[in-house]
């Protein structure tokens, strides 16, 4: 966990996107800009990146 609230860039629009202090690694965050859901990679340092479409198993 990070100690306090920190702005980081989207990967996909390079708007602000605020990683809150109870955020963990591999967590779900929407960007406010852009809408795109990104997945926090790591938090010291912060990274983003675009999350994985969830793919379909069809039952598999």
């Amino acid at each position: 966990m990070i100690a306090v609230p920190t702005l980081t860039a989207c990967p996909v629009c390079d708007g602000d996107v605020t990683i809150s202090e109870d955020t963990v690694a591999n967590e779900l965050l929407d960007c406010g800009e852009c809408a795109s859901e990104l997945e926090v990679l790591s938090l010291e340092p912060p990274k983003l990146a675009e999350a994985p479409e969830a793919a379909e198993d069809w039952g598999e």
